[in-house]
């Protein structure tokens, strides 16, 4: 990954400004130089939010993520490594989904034995 990309978060917010760019009737090539100063990138990368806002319009902002240290047994942790490496996911999107569903299932009222 380069390091001048921006994070979901960052990219959401360019999407929608250029959503609420064309909402306003602004053109297209308008609306990226509009985007283009407003975040200091270039037109042409402002033109590919703008683009994205006409295909696709406004997007969620995804949740700012937090560092939430928990310990494992060695084994559980090793079990949600190799998941990790077998789906090509992070460590961290597997145990927020797996805790998302557990979550969910408990809430629907499914209570499980054991941790």
């Amino acid at each position: 990954m380069r390091g001048d990309r921006v994070d979901g978060i960052e990219y959401a917010r360019r999407v929608n400004a250029a959503v609420d760019l064309l909402a306003a009737e602004v053109s297209v090539a308008e609306a990226a130089r509009v985007l283009a100063a407003r975040f200091g990138v270039s037109v042409r990368q402002a033109h590919r939010y703008v683009e994205q806002a006409v295909s696709q319009g406004r997007v969620a902002v995804p949740e700012a993520s937090v560092v939430f240290t928990v310990k494992l047994p060695g084994s559980l942790a090793e079990q949600v490594r190799e998941r990790a490496r077998a789906s090509e996911a992070t460590v961290s999107s597997v145990v927020a989904q797996a805790l998302a569903e557990y979550l969910l299932d408990e809430d629907a009222g499914g209570r499980r034995t054991g941790p």
